[in-house]
């Protein structure tokens, strides 16, 4: 049984219930091998459980739990998007149960802004049952953010039609809406970063930011191809680079930034002016493909924001939260050429006011014959890192640009014109 009801805040809150046989999983322990188990329990899950008279009770809770975790999300299971084995079950310290999600659980629950999923589980003699409730996460939104929203919205239309493709299906609209204020609020004091930053010492500047997981960088460094840095527009990403080179100081002038450049003229060379004056090179994403080779063979890292709107014929219309998005291909080309690994890699702000610079594990190359089928489906594993990304603090990417553009209006426009 699943069931979604509304809490007073108006927040959708999604229930699950199942109730498990104990003679179901003595038949199931009973007929298995060990290995063949680890299809249903996770081996923490198995060990936690015990050899002793308990064991057949244990097990068909935490069954019972996975089940219940299921119906949360009936539309994705019927799918086939999320499955039993995609959650398992802990106890803390005081032996209350806890779930336990894998990257594709965790991902759906954040499409569906909920922040975690509380269990309770009983059993008898004859079966056990247990009840997933997933707990809502409410964005807060700052004064200035709603100020904005109201007073000043910049593609206001934008921002919210952007929001409704990703969490319209999952979350309600006053979500949505809180989701853009916060996104506004976040805009205003990247604004005043930008001006506040360039009077900061070195030290300073050092001091507002850290770097998780430097050891994938160093990893994928060590590989001797250079680096393939796949990014898009979170945070404050100029602070957190400038302490990522602070990490790595023999990388300076060897981490370049593939940018397009932006309106107006002054405002793109000033960018690019405090890049270079930072210990980073940029390259522009038309007509540098030798350069980056050449980069790329020295042993450097390549910096590729993967966010932005790609015309064709540089990009290619993969999917990107569920809709068809015109992405650029030059990057699935470059890595299945050189090798390089494609690290993902995000920033965001903490609410203490620091940031935070994250390197994920380097992607794993899809390989297939067919050249085309190859840079797809590599150009889609791209998006789906973004995506992974982007769930975790929505608030902090840029919802302002144009992501999802119709390009067939466009090229009928053009037609039209030469005709």
């Amino acid at each position: 049984m699943a069931d979604t009801s509304l809490l007073a805040g108006g927040a959708a809150t999604r229930c699950g219930i199942d109730t498990v046989e104990l003679a179901r999983i003595e038949r199931l322990l009973r007929e298995s091998t060990p290995e063949s188990l680890l299809n249903f329990f996770s081996a923490q899950e198995l060990a936690d459980s015990g050899e002793g008279p308990g064991r057949v009770a244990s097990l068909a809770a935490r069954f019972a739990a996975k089940e219940a975790c299921v119906k949360l999300f009936p539309r994705e299971a019927a799918l086939g998007q999320i499955a039993p084995a995609d959650f398992s079950v802990t106890r803390d310290g005081y032996g209350a149960p806890h779930a336990v999600l894998n990257r594709a659980a965790a991902e759906l629950l954040s499409r569906y802004r909920c922040k975690t999923v509380a269990l309770s589980l009983t059993h008898d003699r004859i079966s056990a049952s247990a009840v997933a409730l997933a707990v809502p996460e409410s964005t807060e939104a700052p004064l200035a953010g709603k100020l904005i929203y109201w007073l000043l919205p910049i593609r206001r239309r934008v921002v919210i039609d952007n929001l409704r493709r990703v969490f319209g299906a999952t979350v309600p609209a006053s979500e949505i809406e809180r989701l853009a204020q916060a996104h506004y609020a976040h805009l205003w004091r990247l604004a005043g970063e930008f001006i506040r930053f360039r009077w900061l010492s070195r030290a300073q500047k050092l001091a507002l930011a850290h770097v998780e997981n430097v050891e994938a960088f160093s990893g994928a460094l060590a590989q001797g191809k250079g680096i393939l840095v796949l990014t898009g527009h979170f945070g404050n990403w100029e602070v957190a680079t400038v302490a990522a080179l602070g990490h790595f100081p023999q990388m300076r002038g060897r981490i370049h930034f593939v940018r397009r450049p932006i309106k107006p003229r002054w405002l793109d060379s000033f960018i690019n002016w405090r890049f270079r004056r930072s210990g980073f090179g940029v390259l522009p994403k038309r007509g540098s493909l030798d350069a980056i080779l050449e980069r790329l063979a020295a042993g450097d890292a390549i910096v590729f924001p993967f966010d932005q709107h790609a015309r064709p014929p540089d990009g290619i219309q993969i999917d990107f939260f569920g809709h068809p998005a015109w992405t650029f291909k030059s990057l699935a080309i470059i890595a299945l050429a050189t090798g390089a690994p494609v690290l993902p890699a995000a920033s965001w702000r903490e609410p203490d006011g620091h940031h935070m610079l994250r390197f994920e594990e380097a992607l794993s190359t899809i390989e297939c014959d067919n050249a085309s089928e190859e840079i797809g489906r590599n150009t889609r594993a791209y998006n789906a890192a973004l995506e992974r990304l982007i769930l975790s603090r929505p608030e902090q990417w840029y919802w302002v640009h144009r992501r999802w553009k119709d390009v067939s209006r466009r090229t009928a426009s053009g037609a039209r014109k030469k005709s």
